[in-house]
């Protein structure tokens, strides 16, 4: 799954986001130009409240 993340914009938040997607055992491609992230393998309910938690709050692009 494909998600926006419009307030991941910097190198700081981009290592955020991976450990808070890694704490929950999944793992992320981060795309910071693009304020995107991918990540397979998890429920999306599961992702979202990880990312809402440490800060990052996401929408699901695809």
């Amino acid at each position: 799954m494909i998600l926006s993340i419009p307030n991941m914009t910097c190198g700081h938040c981009k290592k955020a986001v991976e450990a808070a997607i890694e704490e929950v055992g999944g793992k992320a491609e981060v795309f910071l130009e693009d304020r995107e992230v991918e990540v397979g393998g998890l429920p999306e309910a599961t992702v979202l409240a990880a990312l809402k938690a440490a800060g990052y709050p996401a929408e699901v692009v695809e």
